[in-house]
């Protein structure tokens, strides 16, 4: 079912952008185009409505996951693969949050791309055992910054996507140079 279905039943599209911005994957990354573009939603209400319902799942994350695992660790094979995960993870995670750490976790928050955002930051803090109140913050600022990212492609179209991806790829091979 997507979001014009449910618009379409009665649900208010200021809640669907809600709901959507909550989906791992997603995001805000989804949500903000679909309120400003398809919804017609004015930028700011859409941009904040977009903000929280990223955020609501964060706290969560980061209270419930280490609880969960230590639970499913106590099943054998779980815990196996739990220790496994952790230890690889951690092995060959990623150098940037590794060595910056907050620093890092904001960059990897803050770029709009797939597989990165509120969802796997809160993920990757808790494996990296980042601080709760920090990771918070970090997470909180990288979905502002890049809500904001969003919200200017938004309006720039395919100009502001290659203007954009030229900026990330910049900054990808600076990064690497830098390592």
């Amino acid at each position: 079912m997507t979001p014009q279905d449910l618009v379409a039943k009665g649900l208010s599209p200021e809640l669907a952008v809600f709901l959507t911005s909550m989906l791992p994957i997603i995001e805000l990354r989804g949500a903000l185009p679909m309120a400003i573009n398809l919804f017609h939603i004015a930028w700011p209400k859409a941009f904040l409505i977009a903000f929280i319902g990223n955020l609501v799942p964060v706290p969560f994350i980061l209270w419930l996951l280490g609880p969960v695992v230590s639970i499913l660790s106590k099943i054998k094979p779980l815990g196996s693969f739990f220790q496994w995960l952790f230890e690889r993870t951690r092995r060959k995670g990623n150098k940037v949050i590794e060595k910056y750490e907050e620093i890092g976790l904001l960059a990897f928050v803050a770029i709009p791309l797939p597989g990165t955002g509120a969802w796997t930051g809160a993920l990757i803090a808790f494996l990296f055992g980042l601080d709760f109140k920090k990771s918070s913050l970090v997470i909180t600022i990288g979905v502002f910054i890049a809500g904001v990212i969003v919200t200017c492609l938004c309006f720039l179209g395919w100009l502001g996507a290659l203007i954009a991806g030229i900026g990330f790829i910049l900054l990808a091979i600076l990064g690497f140079w830098k390592l």
